[in-house]
């Protein structure tokens, strides 16, 4: 290797991801990740990434990496200028509802969320007149509209502690029906669910994890609360993706298995190289729209910039303020 090549950061960046990325595919996007590290000198920008997104941004361009909570409350630290959120659009949104003075950029506007899709602000407005005086603990997979109707929000990793928080008997919870018919089973406040689901988690199956419990003797089963409650019953824990990370680094379980999106198990186990993770893939098309290169073309170009109307913006930091300061 010349001196000059092992001087670029991207060489020096690759035994970060080389359990994850074979050698002869890392040349395909070390230009940009070159670009992007010397663009976020000038711009003075961070990227914050989702633990859902390639080893090549988690690992390889990010600064701040985790679930939605941890990127929540890492974005109220933010000093720099400029914010690339490298996740979906609601994710972007909550990173400019708490930083308002900075630049926030997603690197495509096509990155939704099916959970984000399915509830609007007029819903939010007919449960209120449907069940007066009952609080709405909106989900962070929602717009910034949405979180404006609501009372709270709540991430998968504290929902149950938002919930218990209000210290009442009934709550209802948006949009993912999945999520709040979980946190039920573990509270005794009565919970009434939206019908939103996750397109990611909802295509697992009971059935398929027994069926890989059989084809992989001893294999540890962690399950995202996204997942229909009789996946979670198959599961030997349920969680957060940060729960499952803290998970798989405390107990070491050999032979691992993640029922979340793909690039979560690429991610964990480009830190624990030593464990088996089987993979029963399911991607997040939404999530899969950033990529290095659009990255790189955000920084270059200042695109796409995320602006919330001010007076929603105001009403929906109260709800995202209040999940943060339960603890």
């Amino acid at each position: 290797m010349s001196p000059a090549l092992a001087l670029r950061p991207s060489t020096r960046i690759y035994p970060r991801v080389r359990h994850a990325i074979p050698e002869i595919e890392w040349p395909t996007f070390a230009d940009d990740v070159d670009a992007i590290i010397e663009l976020k000198k000038r711009r003075n920008a961070v990227i914050l990434a989702h633990n859902y997104q390639t080893p090549e941004i988690f690992h390889g361009v990010a600064d701040i990496v985790g679930d939605s909570l941890a990127l929540a409350r890492e974005a109220t630290q933010v000093e720099a200028d400029v914010i690339v959120l490298a996740g979906v659009h609601f994710m972007a949104e909550t990173a400019k509802l708490l930083n308002p003075s900075k630049t926030v950029l997603i690197p495509d506007t096509g990155a939704g969320c099916s959970l984000a899709d399915s509830v609007t602000p007029a819903d939010v407005r007919l449960l209120r007149q449907t069940h007066p005086g009952v609080p709405i603990v909106t989900y962070v997979n929602t717009s910034a509209a949405v979180k404006a109707e609501s009372d709270i929000c709540c991430t998968s990793g504290n929902a149950k502690a938002v919930v218990e928080s209000l210290g009442v008997e009934r709550v209802i919870m948006l949009p993912d029906e999945y999520l709040a018919k979980n946190i039920a089973a573990e509270t005794h406040v009565k919970i009434i669910a939206w019908t939103g689901h996750c397109e990611v988690h909802e295509r697992f199956s009971a059935e398929e994890v027994r069926q890989l419990r059989e084809n992989y003797p001893g294999v540890v089963v962690l399950a995202h609360p996204e997942c229909p409650p009789e996946v979670v019953a198959e599961a030997d824990f349920a969680g957060s993706t940060a729960a499952m990370s803290s998970y798989v680094a405390t107990k070491r379980p050999p032979r691992v298995m993640l029922l979340t999106e793909c690039s979560m198990s690429d991610n964990v186990a480009t830190d624990y190289p030593g464990l088996e993770f089987i993979r029963p893939c399911n991607l997040c098309p939404h999530m899969k729209r950033i990529t290095l290169g659009n990255i790189r073309h955000a920084l270059e170009t200042m695109q796409h910039e995320v602006t919330i109307d001010p007076g929603i913006a105001a009403r929906a930091r109260l709800a995202v303020e209040r999940m943060l300061a339960v603890r």
